[in-house]
């Protein structure tokens, strides 16, 4: 239905929105300003039932978006993590990144939905073009913004119409809640994994290239040796996990040359073990220069000196590398005598 269809009584006032002078081409001015067409009244404009109509159907969309949140949320308690579904053509795929993907999809789709379908049926269309002005804002500009603002808000009927407003702010109060259920996949929380290592009193330090059981006499003054402990085998699925903490490195010195009171107590014979765990970022250390006792990583650089507690003395690691306490068992192999007493690896903020 078009404005010519209504009677002229029916239809609102004509406000006049022409901008500038309106003029006609010519040879002296091609460029006139034609002025902007008649306005074409909706049917929502002139019919209070089609506009009615039109506040349900946003409503009913904000209405679906709060379910879909709600779908989203149940499914995301309910369904299990290695369930999977069939999905034409797409294949079998987990049930539970479908519905989500789908409920959350289908949440802001509404959302979106339901307020174009606002703006283009129920608020003012009528088209307003305004002059090029300054960039400078004066205080006729501001009032007039204002203005502007009050009457947009005036024309979008929001305190009118109470269905649309309800099930909008429900709609966009419940959305967020996806988000803040996604918090939730990131996986359980770390307690206290970051604090301690398989290493444990009676474990022996079994040689990563060999995957025996080290000995006093298999560490050779000035070498360096990677151990993993006894039971960690690289084919478990926890292989990763564990390792990237129980690194070790095994460095023999002259007893003599140990200036630090603590690791000489801590070490065997001159062999001392530390973790092989970069305290900056967490790389592997694996260079070693004999002659000056001092471990570097080749990452970024940090050095850090073995014969003196393996303190920092260049780059940005931020402490030393946790020593691990060894001894020998009744068979003669090296063993842990308890755990790191310090996390190993980069600090992180609620290191203790």
């Amino acid at each position: 239905m078009s404005s010519q269809d209504i009677p002229e009584e029916n239809l609102p006032a004509e406000q006049d929105h022409a901008h500038g002078a309106v003029g006609i081409a010519d040879e002296e001015n091609p460029f006139a300003d034609p002025g902007l067409p008649p306005h074409e009244h909706r049917i929502q404009d002139i019919d209070e039932r089609a506009a009615k109509r039109s506040e349900r159907v946003v409503a009913l969309l904000f209405t679906v978006s709060m379910l879909a949140t709600i779908g989203f949320i149940v499914a995301y308690l309910a369904i299990p993590n290695d369930k999977q579904i069939f999905v034409f053509p797409i294949g079998h795929i987990s049930a539970m990144n479908f519905a989500l993907g789908l409920t959350l999809g289908v949440a802001l789709f509404c959302i979106g939905a339901g307020a174009v379908h606002w703006a283009r049926t129920l608020m003012s269309d009528e088209e307003v073009a305004d002059d090029r002005h300054a960039i400078e804002a004066p205080s006729d500009v501001r009032a007039k913004v204002h203005a502007d603002f009050r009457q947009g808000a005036k024309e979008s009927a929001l305190g009118r119409r109470k269905l649309i407003r309800n099930t909008m702010f429900g709609a966009l109060a419940l959305v967020p809640l996806s988000g803040v259920m996604l918090l939730g996949g990131l996986g359980p929380a770390p307690g206290t994994k970051l604090r301690h290592t398989i290493w444990a009193k009676g474990k022996r330090l079994v040689n990563m290239n060999t995957n025996q059981p080290l000995r006093p006499e298999d560490v050779a003054v000035g070498s360096l040796t990677f151990a993993k402990p006894d039971g960690l085998e690289e084919h478990s699925e926890e292989f990763q996990t564990e390792i990237a903490k129980a690194a070790l490195m095994i460095v023999r010195l002259q007893p003599g040359n140990i200036k630090d009171k603590r690791e000489l107590e801590w070490s065997h014979e001159g062999i001392v073990a530390y973790s092989k765990i970069c305290t900056h970022v967490g790389c592997p250390i694996s260079l070693y220069e004999q002659q000056t006792h001092h471990v570097l990583c080749p990452c970024h650089q940090s050095t850090f000196d073995l014969s003196d507690g393996a303190r920092v003395i260049f780059g940005p690691a931020g402490h030393a590398l946790p020593q691990l306490r060894i001894g020998v068992d009744s068979e003669g192999y090296l063993q842990a005598l308890g755990d790191f007493e310090e996390p190993v690896g980069p600090a992180f903020w609620e290191r203790g």
